[in-house]
């Protein structure tokens, strides 16, 4: 017993005292990880390559960091830095190489330069930029101009007891590499390393990244959107109850009990072809892979919006939100094929199983010929957003062992189902002819009619989103951004009856496609916002 006891105390002391990249917690003069990953133009962020495609200098135990598969996907590629950040220990004037930059280096320096490049490096998961270099313009012709790069960098870190909070770079501004005449330059690489105490948590180490959108200014311009899209909101509410209040009512209630002898009766508009407006759509198949694509692309949207606002995506936690896409996207593919399969038989379809393979392949399919053309502009460009060929291999045996088999059972139980389509009124025998409409009331017109109340309502919290997106940006306001998705589904709603009403008052009763497209879209929209 007395043995055990001392065993359990050394296992305890030796958890307590051990350090562990994994828990971020780390002794005096223990190695803390610092990964570079990418360089690009700052202008351009989503052009970005390997950090080693510059001539830097490489450390003597180059390794890649393992990747999930979200940060793959998200372009990251962690190699291991040639700088050496000992926890709590201060450095200064460290040399990294001595070397001689040859004539092509210095091109590929100068081209860099020219461009803004920025590297990105990752400390303890912190991440952290800084530009390679400055162009001195010291004329207003290009050709006066003059390129130079860093060669040293200073590290400031800052820790609170055990572990690290905050990693901060700047470079030596009289420090400089002259890049500018096409010969063969020498030049040593140095680092400095300055440790400072804070009083910051490390649970609000990561708040710095998120406090630029949530300035006042900022915030006051969101929660004018918000206002902005609820008197939109408001405008059609108003609209649609009085058309739902003062005229449908009571014709509502007249044909829930149809019968011939109204077809004898003088009429106009919706009520002229009140037995025409339930009869099938053209293209059935095609129709129910849409809604069911559409509802899980829906359902995708809420639980990502779930897992944001818990806290699961916090700034620069690498590749969260496309595993998180991939995962849930696979195992909603049974909704598609239950909402799909079901709403195909209730329209009397027959061939639910090319029903089924068309809803696997309406999505999926444009996004893998996407796919296929924006890798091979990568690989072609040796961006790191190229995919490697084994995360190519993981996404197939994902979409082949999981999304398809849930695609498939969804689709027996939708096929099994015993939901019938029941129209409020009786469907004539033949339809009726469409009369000859103004151009104004075409689908295109109509569909661009349909999108332009909606982006009204979210255009501002799309201008922060592309921000994010095309800029250097965070967006981590996500209360605001479900709040703002919540009235965009409002405004989507209120806007599809309200054309459908209208398409109807004119007597063309082909209002199916219509409505799909318009409702297809936003669900488009909304998955598009998640990506970016």
């Amino acid at each position: 017993m007395r043995n055990l006891s001392f065993f359990f105390f050394f296992i305890t002391f030796f958890a307590a005292v051990r350090s562990d990249p994994s828990d971020h917690r780390y002794k005096e003069g223990d190695p803390v990880p610092l990964y570079a990953n990418k360089v690009g133009p700052f202008h351009n962020p989503s052009e970005t390559y390997r950090y080693f495609d510059l001539p830097f200098c490489e450390p003597g135990d180059l390794k890649e960091k393992k990747e999930a598969l979200g940060e793959v996907l998200n372009g990251d590629r962690l190699v291991s830095a040639p700088y050496k950040l000992e926890f709590q220990r201060d450095k200064e004037l460290v040399s990294v190489c001595d070397r001689k930059l040859s004539k092509q280096d210095v091109a590929r320096f100068r081209s860099a330069v020219r461009k803004d490049y920025y590297f990105q490096m990752y400390y303890d998961d912190l991440p952290i930029w800084g530009f390679i270099g400055k162009v001195d313009k010291e004329g207003k012709d290009p050709s006066d101009y003059r390129y130079f790069l860093y060669k040293h960098i200073h590290f400031d870190v800052f820790y609170n007891k055990d572990r690290v909070i905050e990693i901060n770079v700047r470079t030596d501004p009289n420090a400089l590499v002259d890049l500018t005449e096409d010969a063969e330059v020498q030049a040593e690489f140095l680092y400095t390393v300055k440790w400072k105490e804070t009083n910051t948590p490390f649970e609000k180490r990561m708040d710095k990244y998120s406090q630029s959108s949530s300035l006042p200014h900022h915030l006051e311009i969101h929660w004018f959107s918000i206002i902005n899209s609820c008197v939109t909101v408001l405008l059609l509410t108003g609209f649609l109850a009085t058309i739902l209040m003062r005229v449908l009512k009571n014709d509502f209630v007249k044909y829930a009990h149809d019968e011939e002898s109204a077809e004898d009766q003088e009429e106009t508009g919706w009520k002229y072809i009140h037995g025409d407006v339930f009869r099938f759509p053209k293209f059935k198949s095609l129709f129910a892979a849409a809604l069911g694509s559409g509802t899980q692309l829906f359902t995708l949207t809420v639980f990502i919006f779930i897992l944001a606002l818990v806290g699961v995506f916090y700034p620069y936690n690498r590749g969260a939100l496309f595993t998180a896409l991939v995962v849930i996207y696979a195992l909603t593919s049974g909704i598609a094929g239950y909402t799909a399969t079901s709403f195909y038989c209730q329209l009397e379809g027959t061939n639910w199983v090319r029903n089924l393979l068309l809803t696997g392949c309406l999505f999926c399919g444009p996004l893998f010929l996407t796919f296929c053309f924006l890798n091979t502009v990568a690989i072609a460009y040796k961006a790191t957003a190229a995919l490697p060929f084994g995360t190519i291999v993981v996404i197939v045996l994902i979409w082949s062992l999981v999304t398809s088999p849930l695609l498939v059972l969804g689709g027996i139980a939708g096929k099994n189902s015993k939901a019938e389509f029941q129209a409020p009124v009786r469907t004539t025998k033949y339809p009726r002819e469409i009369p000859p409409l103004p151009w104004y009331r075409g689908t295109i017109p109509q569909m661009a009619m349909a999108g332009f109340l909606p982006f009204s309502a979210i255009y501002i919290e799309l201008y922060y989103i592309f921000a994010s997106v095309w800029g250097h940006r965070i967006y981590t306001i996500y209360s605001i951004l479900f709040i703002v998705f919540i009235i965009l589904l409002i405004v989507t709603a209120f806007i599809t009856v309200a054309l459908t009403y209208f398409q109807l008052a004119a007597e063309d009763h082909e209002w199916w496609w219509r409505y799909e497209i318009t409702i297809y879209h936003k669900f488009l929209s909304c998955f598009s916002w998640l990506v970016f």
